[in-house]
């Protein structure tokens, strides 16, 4: 049987649920397709049974911006990645956002097409923090009126469709207002955090050849100042296509730079020189106010973003992602998931180097405001974020399941010091979030909150799995997948040892761990990678393991609850009813499940395989962190006597030892929460654990030095240097 919880932790009280966005599109499909569903499974089957329906009701429901053929949604194709969406529509994606259906601009400003009775351009579009105590404001009218100067220059300097814009840039309004400018005139936005090393950025940047760089001169972090001139111009330098850098003061310093703005610096003057663009200070740059902004319609495929993978194993790859995709995507999850509506002011930890943040911008289109901040989680307090929160009245609140442990881990208790009282929604993502964070988080951040774990990826911009707050919330478990996605688990020693090249023929898992896979296309994947001639390292990434299916490199499993009352079954006399086989989901013919969860153990790539039994690792690292003595851990297997050994790395608190007590204790924690094979061969100290930029540890990196394999790209490593604590370590040359 499937893993299933006792009883939920928090469950949504009718007044949540009936003024939800959720129960508003349930209505509006009454209303317009005469469909009526009992619970959330049955519309998530008739939602991946009916695509072009299902996507189609979107763009009428939330009256996205565009010429939309609504005749003509999805054409199918007999390879996953070649399948259209919206193939005769256009739209553009920062219109969407600017001019949001329940926000508009007075008729007297820019852009008077855009008019609606709920006008009110005093409406905040953005709050900008830093940890150094700064912050802005803009209206949704200031928030146009700095795209609109913005995108003229653009326009001046000749940036047109299908250029690249890139942004070195820290989580403010600057960097917001720089992409919707880019994505108005159809240009292609990429943008990385100034906290990536030098090599990292080009490594990036270099493939893309953005014409146009937008970058900061430094940034705050933990008390520090840090000033990135040398390395900005330095990039600016290797990048070939550029015709433009324009610096945006952060960072108050008096350098050099202030001198030489707006002029063009003649090649090799200095070591820090420009030598193949003009440098230009941002208020110069955006200095005139054209009289309107325009936006230019682009293909609903067209691209909008090129993010990057982590690079841990070698050049990033350039994942390119769709307008409209993103855009479709972005407003299902943040609308109807998340429950993202008019009054709320949505915040997530983040930086430009993150999807998240693309994620968390595309909230605009539903009238939220933002709120942003720039620094490091905890300074100049441990509890900055939650003081910003209560400040700020944030309603959602997002970071990673990472920084949640931290905060148990310290101990933080800021239901003690602040209210919270506008606190409705809890995120959490960049991996999985414990069984013990949902209880810290209810103990003692707030009680009466939807607490969602995300999952999903830079690769689909957006997620598989996620909340809803309609659902109760179970404990260690991802409310539910996200509507539209046909997401199943399957296991992948089956496709290895079957004849049959067609693995859509396999039977997906309905109960225990395998592999996370999508079994129908969907907008928001990739278009394809940048510079790759026949999709060759698209379909390698995605579609080798399991024959054109997408497989996603998560493994986990499905949770199952059941409805306990009868007058909840759906009205067999009800002509919307579907039959049994059709509600079910993922091959379940069950009709009294209503609520199907997720647990995820882990990346495929780094499950555990001792004596061929596969473990995920967080199914280690839940029990591990348990124990307060130690702050994190890593585990990998090594390979050993023709077997695989588990190896589990840990960081201790402050003045503990490893001694033989602890790992004994350790070892024991894990043996009676798990099982035998779970229990680490050995159990290692390291002062540091290496994660990438966003902070996901990096267990196939640690995994390649324990076997003496190097790894060629540091760079995309926050802190490269803890990798030379796991090379060469005599206690994994011996028993």
């Amino acid at each position: 049987m499937a893993a299933q919880s006792t009883g939920p932790i928090w469950t949504p009280s009718q007044a949540r649920i009936d003024g939800s966005n959720i129960a508003r599109y349930l209505q509006f499909l009454r209303d317009e397709y005469s469909l009526k569903f009992a619970h959330y499974q049955q519309l998530h089957q008739w939602s991946i049974n009916n695509t072009a329906i299902f996507w189609g009701s979107l763009v009428r429901f939330f009256k996205l911006k565009g010429s939309f053929n609504l005749n003509r949604i999805f054409v199918e194709n007999d390879c996953f990645y070649h399948c259209q969406w919206f193939p005769d529509s256009t739209l553009n994606f920062a219109e969407n956002l600017l001019y949001p259906d329940n926000i508009s601009a007075d008729e007297n400003n820019i852009s008077t097409n855009h008019n609606n009775n709920n006008a009110n351009p005093d409406k905040l579009a953005i709050i900008s923090c830093g940890e150094d105590g700064q912050r802005t404001q803009l209206s949704y009218l200031q928030l146009r009126e700095e795209v609109t100067r913005i995108a003229a220059a653009m326009r001046e300097l000749g940036i047109v469709k299908g250029d690249r814009v890139a942004g070195l840039l820290p989580n403010c309004s600057e960097a917001v207002v720089a992409m919707l400018a880019t994505t108005s005139i159809g240009a292609i936005w990429s943008s990385c955090s100034p906290d990536f090393g030098h090599q990292g950025v080009l490594d990036r940047f270099i493939q893309i050849q953005p014409k146009l760089l937008f970058a900061c001169n430094g940034y705050h972090y933990a008390g520090k100042k840090i000033d990135i001139n040398e390395k900005v111009h330095s990039i600016a330098n290797a990048l070939p296509e550029l015709s433009k850098l324009v610096i945006i003061p952060y960072l108050k310093l008096d350098t050099e730079l202030d001198t030489r703005l707006d002029t063009q610096i003649p090649a090799n003057t200095t070591a820090s020189s420009l030598d193949k663009a003009t440098v230009c200070h941002w208020r110069h740059f955006c200095a005139a106010l054209p009289r309107s902004l325009t936006f230019e319609p682009v293909a609903f495929s067209d691209p909008l973003y090129i993010l990057y993978s982590s690079g841990t194993t070698g050049m990033p790859k350039c994942i390119v992602h769709s307008v409209g995709g993103t855009l479709l995507q972005h407003v299902k999850e943040l609308a109807l998931h998340t429950d993202v509506q008019v009054d709320d002011r949505i915040f997530y930890y983040t930086t430009c180097g993150w999807m998240m943040w693309n994620w968390l911008i595309s909230s605009l289109s539903q009238g939220a405001t933002l709120v942003l901040f720039d620094g490091s989680p905890f300074h100049p307090h441990k509890q900055i974020l939650f003081e910003l929160a209560n400040k700020e009245k944030v309603s959602i609140f997002g970071a990673s399941a990472k920084y949640y442990s931290a905060c148990d881990k310290a101990q933080l208790r800021p239901a003690q010091t602040y209210e919270l009282s506008n606190l409705k929604t809890m995120l959490s993502t960049g991996s999985t979030l414990s069984h013990e964070s949902y209880d810290y988080i209810y103990q003692y951040i707030k009680q009466d909150i939807c607490l969602s774990s995300i999952c999903g990826g830079t690769d689909i911009i957006s997620c598989f799995m996620l909340g809803m707050p309609t659902l109760p919330v179970y404990r260690g478990e991802l409310q539910c997948i996200g509507l539209g996605m046909d997401v199943a688990f399957m296991n992948s020693e089956d496709v290895a040892t079957t004849s049959i090249p067609n693995t859509q023929s396999l039977t997906p898992l309905t109960h225990g761990k395998g592999d996370l896979v999508c079994r129908q296309p969907f907008p928001s994947m990739p278009t394809g990678f940048w510079q790759d001639p026949g999709d060759r390292k698209y379909h390698n990434a995605y579609f080798t393991r399991f024959h054109n299916i997408w497989a996603h490199g998560d493994y986990g499993e499905l949770t199952y609850h059941y409805i306990n009352t009868p007058d909840m079954l759906p009205n067999a006399a009800d002509t919307q009813s579907k039959p049994t086989a059709d509600i079910a989901i993922n091959d379940i013919t069950d009709i009294c499940i209503n609520q199907v969860g997720v647990i995820i153990h882990g990346r495929s790539d780094a499950v555990l395989n001792p004596g061929g039994v596969r473990i995920g690792t967080a199914e280690i690292y839940r029990q591990v962190e348990k124990l307060t003595v130690i702050q994190e851990s890593i585990a990998i297997g090594q390979k050993w006597h023709d077997d695989v050994r588990v190896i589990l790395f840990v960081r201790l608190s402050e003045g503990i030892e490893l001694d033989t007590p602890l790992i004994r204790q350790i070892k024991q924690v894990i043996r009676i929460n798990t099982t035998p094979r779970h229990v680490p061969a050995k159990i290692i100290a390291v002062t540091d654990i290496p994660k990438t930029i966003s902070g996901k540890i990096v267990e196939l990196a640690v995994r390649n030095i324990v076997h003496g394999i190097s790894v060629t790209n540091q760079d995309a490593l926050a802190n490269p240097e803890a990798l030379t604590l796991f090379a060469d370590l005599a206690e994994l040359q011996c028993e």
